[in-house]
């Protein structure tokens, strides 16, 4: 069980950093170093690995978090299974449909922002990255609450 233990955090903590790093680090300069539909391009040929990573990472510690904590798994288990709802939504709803969209988008630097195609594109956007927003922070969450100390069951009751 340990083992488990030690496998559960290893997965939230690589699809915390993963995603921190994707978002914050790596996205950023991918459109400072390259024009926008170029970059646009690059994260998009990314996306589909960015979410099978967060599917893995989130699946794997679920089941080590079942086999360490059982009934005792609730809370983090209902935070782990809305981060995989979350991201499974970005990976088989959304995504496909931006990457759709973009498809049919020449170039965002050509085509005017208020072109019908481009207001669906943003929209899309928005809702995944506010969702992306909220898998970092219940990453961080579960970070936090796997480093608290384990209750202790009393004996008896309290006087």
């Amino acid at each position: 069980m340990r083992i488990a233990k030690i496998i559960y955090h290893l997965a939230i903590t690589f699809w915390l950093g993963g995603a921190a790093l994707f978002t914050f680090v790596l996205t950023p300069i991918i459109f400072k170093s390259y024009g926008r539909d170029m970059a646009g391009g690059i994260v998009g040929v990314l996306f589909p690995s960015y979410f099978q990573w967060g599917l893995a990472c989130g699946a794997v510690a679920l089941i080590c978090l079942l086999l360490t904590r059982g009934r005792r798994a609730i809370v983090p288990g209902a935070i782990l299974g809305v981060m995989l709802a979350i991201t499974a939504a970005q990976a088989f709803i959304i995504e496909p449909k931006a990457a759709e969209l973009k498809k049919e988008i020449p170039s965002f630097k050509t085509t005017p922002p208020d072109h019908p195609l481009r207001v669906q594109f943003r929209k899309l956007h928005g809702v995944s990255a506010v969702a992306n927003l909220a898998v970092i922070g219940a990453g961080a969450v579960l970070v936090v609450l796997s480093s608290l100390p384990a209750q202790k069951k009393e004996d008896g009751p309290l006087a």
